[in-house]
């Protein structure tokens, strides 16, 4: 769960379970504690009653009254049971209500004692049974053993439990729901200083606002006040990037005019003096194209016209055997028919340009440049996979990742700054796509570059 609001609505639903729940648990085993405490006292008071009612017959064998205070004790099946039994434990007399049932004997308590004992009936009737042993002295002074026995039924008290237990788990889940829903809205009113930033964030990233308001509650203050700084702070050093640029064009132009007008000046032949202007003009479109590169992004690329891949690819090949013309590398190009790439075109000469140029300098005599179109479903046109191979002495596994960041290089001895492969890296991050080093069958390097299609509007 990424969402912020999930996450404490997760906890606090954790945590009022848990509470809740042992809420329930305790108010469930008081309110059956204090039911069963009552339920004795009733028996207690039943067994009173019985022992008040008592009296020995003509035979000397104690007895009770059919008619007894309690009327449930005359009514069949009322749940509310007595007996008495004599010192052989033979029941010697039975309430009415008990008629057909066999109460269990149970555990025989000591004189004047008295046992409270969770029992049940042949049908599983559970019950809750008041036992009492006493001396009864008959005539002369003699004393014989009786017991006493009352039974309830527990069935009402296990339905009026269970009501109870229903009762409590509706309310708790009521309150519960209502608690959620308030911690919810109070969550969304709490969390909205933190939706605001986001919102000011996104619209930094469009160029609605230059920085973040201070209307924000002091837990989040600091934040907005790091964040504008980190903000005023890239700004500052985007601006001297481009005054430095701007800087590096403006001391060029000079130089360039110069050169140029000295070389129409000493090369008598027409086609030499052009291929002159040519490179020229190509140091003069990389200028023009790394001063663009400061304030370009990837949505403006996307509106850009197609680039014609096999044209630029031929005229960066032909610029590189002229530079490695002492090497002559026998250069092998493979590219699709009519394949076209949307983006800036100073973008994809620097990225097929570093490639050949890195595959030419460490190659032993063979170069292989091979780009395919990639298509997706629902993409338009702009995919490129381009695999760049040489015949050199390859790149090293454990090195393929350092090469990509700028400055490392595998040999100091050969000219270079070690940052090709990392400008690669980077223009085609910018067009979404990645780079991986391989193994090529050449027995060299084998760099492939893919860029995906962009997405149809």
């Amino acid at each position: 769960m990424s969402s912020l609001s999930a996450r404490l609505l997760v906890s606090v639903s954790v945590l009022l379970l848990f509470f809740f729940g042992a809420t329930i648990v305790v108010l469930d085993t008081a309110f059956r504690k204090a039911g069963e405490q009552a339920r004795e006292d009733i028996l207690d008071g039943h067994l009173m009653q019985l022992l008040a009612a008592a009296e020995p017959g003509a035979d000397g064998v104690l007895g009770l009254p059919p008619d007894l205070p309690e009327a449930r004790f005359g009514d069949i099946g009322s749940g509310l049971y007595a007996e008495l039994r004599d010192e052989a434990n033979d029941v010697i007399w039975r309430s009415r209500s008990a008629l057909g049932l066999d109460i269990p004997l149970g555990v025989i308590p000591g004189p004047g004692g008295h046992i409270f004992l969770e029992e049940s009936l042949e049908d599983g009737t559970p019950l809750l049974t008041l036992s009492m042993k006493v001396q009864w002295e008959i005539a002369d002074n003699e004393l014989k053993s009786y017991v006493f026995k009352v039974a309830e039924s527990l069935d009402s008290f296990n339905a009026q439990v269970a009501g109870f237990r229903r009762q409590l788990f509706s309310w708790f889940a009521a309150v519960a729901l209502i608690m959620l829903l308030t911690i919810s809205i109070l969550m969304r009113r709490l969390l909205r200083p933190l939706r605001q930033i986001e919102s000011e964030i996104g619209d930094i990233e469009e160029g609605k606002r230059a920085s973040l308001s201070e209307a924000f509650p002091t837990e989040l203050a600091g934040v907005a006040r790091n964040m504008n700084l980190l903000i005023d702070s890239e700004r500052a050093r985007s601006d001297r990037y481009r005054h430095t640029l701007d800087n590096l064009a403006h001391s060029l132009k000079t130089p360039l005019a110069a050169l140029r007008a000295l070389l129409s000046e000493i090369v008598a032949q027409q086609d030499i003096a052009g291929r002159f202007d040519e490179q020229i003009d190509r140091m003069d479109e990389i200028v023009r194209y790394q001063l663009r590169k400061p304030a370009a992004s990837v949505a403006s690329k996307l509106a850009l016209a197609p680039i014609s891949v096999a044209k630029e690819v031929d005229r960066l090949v032909e610029g590189l055997m002229k530079v490695y013309r002492d090497k002559q590398p026998v250069i092998d190009v493979d590219v699709a028919d009519r394949i076209r790439f949307r983006g800036d075109i100073g973008d994809f000469l620097e990225l097929v340009g570093n490639l050949l140029d890195n595959a030419c300098k460490w190659c032993e005599r063979c170069v292989q440049i091979r780009i395919m179109p990639v298509i997706t479903a629902g993409a338009s046109v702009g995919g490129l996979e381009i695999v760049v191979s040489d015949d050199g002495p390859g790149i090293p596994g454990d090195a393929a990742d350092a090469l990509l960041q700028r400055g490392t290089r595998l040999d100091e001895a050969t000219p270079g700054h070690g940052i090709g492969l990392a400008i690669v890296k980077d223009i085609a991050r910018s067009y979404g796509g990645d780079v991986t080093i391989q193994v090529s069958d050449l027995g060299g390097a084998e760099i492939v570059v893919t860029i995906p299609p962009a997405p149809q509007p």
